[in-house]
């Protein structure tokens, strides 16, 4: 199947930045904000130009027009003005992950070597460290401490003329599937793509963007610091540990800058609901995000619907929902849905999958799977079989080849690898190259569906497997594992005789604070037994891994190779449980001890209760549902069918249904309480097994497991309707009892 886009206009970034700094000198280009949200750093189209050229000028005293210049920077202003100053140089600037806990990571010395880098420039405060480290790699380079030139170039100066064929930077892979490779990224890549990301966004000078993602990423270089610098918008940025440690700061900087785009991987979204639903929320006002891209990993959409239900109180509208796709082979964006539209979804058949078959579920297995979106102005795209190189009917998945002036002019110093990946022709278009993703994909009424990986692919006794379904299935099967730190992968039976039939290992982080009540054998039993319903598979060898012993790349993917590396040379640290520590039981407000598991001395005001304090909640009263049923351990609630509450088929959203199975959970679970007690969710977990079309949906809570300080309560949630009843979602929750302060 083919998609072919019309191209839009040239302009190098290096150009733009040099008609702002003499059309709008004073005009904000871009604010640093610090951990704790408070700008530390602003500085004007006039400024960075200026700084720009004159580190320009000392690479030229340094450098050939050519040469590589790596890029060790903390998110800072600094790397900003160190990349365009290699720019207007002719120095091809290499981004690299600055240290960590003051240690340089292998990839950074891998990359120094593969690049001979013939300068380093960096901040002096980093200066001393880095170079004990790289200076025996690259003992001839030039050092540049950014932060220490003046800028003494007139606006007005005129930069050497750029070739926009030449190579403007090298953007290294973030190595989810391989070794990092560096991407030889032209002056035209870098342009054709802002100008595909311009018309995509619907930006203007206007649509303020707010960032996180790393410089040294694609996401944050391309789309967080090169956009708005292309368009005339400002861009306010903070480091992407503030964003790791304080989730909700991400989304308050959005509400005080009234940001019309921000965005980051699917994770970024599932720790704001985290982070929202177990504590307290700031004041926010979201209405001004447009755009809320979500991509460089798998895109669930039970966490975009589950996003829009937790903030659509604080003004979200989902339709700013923005799934994109993209690849550093590509620049950044490859395709993005159409703003204001929010995001597509098709439940897939999950046997016909299995087979690159396109087959909507009908009544069997079904795999959700969320809409990439279009194809953009500027680009050809096909979706071809991997094995014959022949385009696919449109009812198969094959892999996601793209053309287009974004597509980057191959891999440094790889020339075979870059014949094999950016120089694949069909046979019907043989004067066209292609860039092949490695990506298996389906086109379907001009939507663009990621299928997974082709090269994680897991065969086994004949059937393909994506290992991101079966990661999903894995990591939801007990409230122990943590969100996002699975891998899965296949190796062979037979460790002497690789010719052996495949073997499917599963490796799952626990978190670092399971209850006491987690025992391995019910873990792992919970984790086989999921698997073996879901996909109708054995697990060959399951570990179950201390927390951050998997790897992930810049980007948050699981890196799967390394996985099964560090598997094949048992390099997992493995998770054996504490004692169970005695915990003080909580007490009544006479200081008698309240008992765990029967609660005798429960609140004789539960029944009003728990409905008031529930009620009162901002997301309780935007969904507006009642309480039918409240009793010990037990509550009910109905939701009536309201048009804001449904997709554009008339279904109730997937994130409606989340939030009814966690407020009747968590109700269930308050109505065991003593006095003076209330709880929080912790961990969640929610199958929607059928969609909910009626005029009203019913959420049942129980508890499962009452405790002192943690309880495990479960809800079934039923779309009602003339036929009676059907259950379309089932959840299980861990929620903290918290005693509340006295007085």
């Amino acid at each position: 199947m083919t998609t072919t886009a019309e191209p839009g206009q040239l302009t190098l970034v290096t150009d733009v930045l040099r008609t702002r700094a003499v059309e709008q000198p004073d005009r904000i280009a871009y604010t640093f904000l610090d951990d704790e949200g408070a700008e530390t750093v602003t500085v004007t189209y006039r400024e960075l130009y200026s700084r720009a050229l004159a580190v320009a000028e000392e690479l030229r005293l340094r450098c050939v027009p050519g040469d590589r210049a790596l890029l060790v920077f903390p998110q800072c202003l600094d790397f900003i003005v160190a990349y365009f100053g290699c720019l207007y140089a002719h120095v091809l600037a290499v981004p690299v992950n600055p240290p960590r806990r003051n240690q340089v990571q292998d990839a950074t010395r891998s990359i120094v070597v593969d690049c001979r880098a013939a300068a380093i420039l960096t901040v002096r405060p980093l200066s001393g460290m880095l170079r004990q480290a790289l200076e025996p790699l690259c003992p001839a380079a030039h050092w540049l401490d950014v932060d220490t030139i003046a800028a003494d170039v007139q606006p007005d100066v005129l930069a050497a003329p750029i070739d926009p064929d030449s190579v403007a930077f090298l953007q290294y892979t973030s190595g989810s599937t391989a070794a990092p490779k560096g991407v030889r990224v032209t002056h035209r890549n870098v342009a054709a793509n802002q100008e595909m990301i311009r018309l995509a966004f619907g930006h203007d000078r206007n649509s303020t963007v707010v960032g996180w993602a790393p410089f040294f990423h694609d996401q944050g270089l391309i789309g967080n610091v090169l956009q708005p610098i292309y368009v005339g918008a400002r861009a306010v940025l903070m480091s992407p540990g503030a964003f790791i440690r304080r989730p909700l700061l991400w989304l308050s900087a959005i509400s005080r800058y009234r940001a019309h785009t921000s965005g980051g991987p699917n994770f970024a979204f599932d720790a704001c609901v985290a982070r929202a639903v177990g504590g307290k929320v700031p004041e926010l006002d979201l209405s001004s995000w447009r755009v809320a891209f979500d991509g460089a990993e798998p895109i669930r959409a039970e966490t975009l619907y589950r996003f829009a239900a937790v903030f659509a109180p604080y003004g979200f509208d989902a339709r700013a929902l923005y799934p994109c796709y993209g690849q550093a082979e590509a620049t950044l964006l490859v395709t993005g849905s159409a703003k204001g539209r929010g995001p597509r979804t098709f439940d897939a058949d999950v046997e016909a999958l299995a087979q690159r078959r396109w087959l909507p579920a009908g009544g069997n297995r079904a795999r959700t799977l969320v809409g990439s979106g279009r194809i953009l102005p500027g680009e050809h795209v096909r979706i071809v079989d991997p094995e014959t190189g022949e385009p696919c009917p449109p009812d198969r998945a094959g892999e996601i080849w793209v053309s287009g002036d974004h597509v980057a002019q191959g891999y440094w110093e790889r020339p075979d690898q870059t014949e094999q990946t950016f120089r694949a022709r069909c046979a019907d278009r043989p004067e066209r190259t292609y860039l092949r993703t490695g990506d298996l994909g389906v086109l379907s009424d001009g939507e663009l569906y990621v299928v997974g990986r082709l090269k994680d692919l897991i065969i086994i006794r004949g059937r393909n497997h994506y290992p991101q379904d079966i990661e999903n299935t894995v990591q939801t099967a007990h409230p122990a594992l943590r969100a996002g730190r699975c891998a899965a992968f296949a190796v062979s039976a037979d460790a002497a005789d690789p010719a052996a039939p495949p073997k499917l290992v599963v490796v799952q982080e626990i978190r670092r604070d399971p209850q006491p009540q987690a025992d391995p054998a019910e873990v792992a039993g919970a984790i086989r037994a999921a698997v073996l319903a879901e996909h109708e598979l054995t697990i060959g060898d399951l570990v179950l891994a201390r927390a951050e012993q998997l790897r992930k790349t810049s980007s948050g993917k699981i890196m799967r190779t390394a996985a099964r590396q560090q598997y094949l040379d048992g390099g997992f640290a493995i998770w054996s449980p504490l004692p169970p520590a005695t915990a003080p039981d909580p007490t009544d407000d006479n200081g008698g001890t309240v008992a765990t598991q029967n609660w005798p001395s429960q609140n004789p005001d539960f029944a009003e209760l728990v409905p008031a304090v529930v009620l009162s909640m901002p997301a309780a009263r935007h969904l507006g549902f009642e309480f039918a049923k409240v009793e010990p351990g037990e509550v009910e609630i109905v939701q009536p069918h309201r048009a804001e509450l449904t997709q554009h088929d008339g279904f109730f959203q997937g994130g409606v249904l989340g939030s009814l199975a966690d407020f009747a959970a968590g109700s269930a679970a308050g109505t065991l309480l003593p006095v003076g007690w209330s709880n929080m969710t912790i961990d969640y977990t929610v199958k929607i097994l059928a969609p909910a079309k009626g005029k009203q949906v019913v959420a049942r809570g129980r508890v499962v497991k009452p405790g002192s300080l943690i309880t495990i309560a479960a809800a079934d949630l039923y779309s009602v309707d003339e036929n009676g009843e059907t259950l379309c979602a089932t959840a299980l929750v861990t929620l903290r009892n918290v005693a509340l302060p006295k007085g």
